[in-house]
This record gives structure tokens, C-alpha cells and sequence, in this order.
């Protein structure tokens, strides 16, 4: 086992056991490598080309360029039955009523409940002096590609090197 396993392991529990509105969890998360890391980061330029975002093709190549990612997202994530307006609504919406890049709309605080287990993820990642970046791009395709079983998900590459890889990057 590498630095990497070891401290994609302690992202996975520090998503996992970070705080969840209502104590509900609909956090799911999934540390792809080898294969499925190339299989991802190939699927990213291609997906640049069919898409004309090119923005995918350069985190493409930073996932290829990468260790691990770690996938963090949330699947079939009840509202928080609240009525809190933060979706823009009166009263809590019907989700995942809505297929594109991902699943929606979701409810205003599972999305935030995602964020902080991202949060805590990166923070884990940063303790341990491991380079990363949270990617919306890499989230799209891994659900596209089946990576990971999530409505909403992100991506956080992993990589050591002398310089962070995933800042100071060409456009």
C-alpha cells in the first residue's frame, strides 16, 4: 500500500463521517486508480472533444497525471423535508426529476452536506501535505463512465510531486 491508498483511505472516512443534515446520510464515495484512473482521465479529453469544453481535456490530463481520485457524491438523497427555500421553492422539491451531466434538482442541503464531506476529504488530503483539487469535470464523466453510482458527484485527484500539478495550469 502507497501514501496514496493510505491517505485516499482517510478521505474516504473523513467524507464519510463528516456531518450530515438531519443525521441522514446519502454521501457515496469511490477511490478509482490504475485502470479506472486511465480510464477516466481518457474519457475526459475524449469527452472535451464531443462536448467542445476543453477545460475537460486539461483535467483529463491531470487525472492521467494523477495517483487516485477520489469520488465523492451523493445517490437518491431524500430533501431534508424543511421547507428551508434554499432550492427556490415554497416547499421541499422533487428530485432528480431532471438527467444531465447529473441528476437534479437536489435538495439545497444535501448538496451542502456533500460539500462539507468534500471539505473534510481535501482537508485530510492537505494534513497529509498530498497535492489535490476538487473537479466538477472529473465528477461529469466519472457518472457518465459508471465510475461511481452517484446523482451529483466530484472528483479529487491525488498526486506527489515537487509542484502541485493542478495549479498554475494553461487555460
Amino acid at each position: 500500500m502507497t501514501a496514496i491508498d493510505t491517505v485516499a483511505e482517510l478521505m474516504e472516512v473523513a467524507a464519510i463521517t463528516a456531518p450530515k443534515t438531519r443525521g441522514q446520510d446519502f454521501v457515496v464515495v469511490k477511490t478509482v486508480a490504475g485502470r479506472e484512473l486511465k480510464q477516466l482521465g481518457e474519457g475526459m479529453k475524449e469527452y472535451a472533444e464531443r462536448v467542445g469544453i476543453p477545460g475537460f481535456a486539461r483535467d483529463g490530463g491531470n487525472v492521467l497525471n494523477s495517483e487516485a481520485v477520489v469520488l465523492i457524491g451523493i445517490k437518491d438523497a431524500d430533501v431534508a423535508d424543511l421547507n428551508c427555500g434554499a432550492c427556490g421553492d415554497d416547499a421541499c422539491i422533487m428530485i432528480n426529476t431532471h438527467e444531465g451531466e447529473f441528476k437534479g434538482p437536489q435538495c439545497a442541503l444535501r448538496v451542502l452536506d456533500m460539500g462539507i464531506a468534500l471539505g473534510s476529504a481535501v482537508k485530510t488530503a492537505g494534513m497529509m501535505n498530498i497535492d489535490n483539487r476538487i473537479m466538477y469535470r472529473a465528477g461529469v464523466v466519472a457518472r457518465e463512465l459508471e465510475l461511481i453510482d452517484a446523482d451529483f458527484v466530484m472528483g479529487i485527484p491525488l498526486s506527489v510531486t515537487g509542484k502541485s500539478i493542478y495549479f498554475d495550469r494553461k487555460s
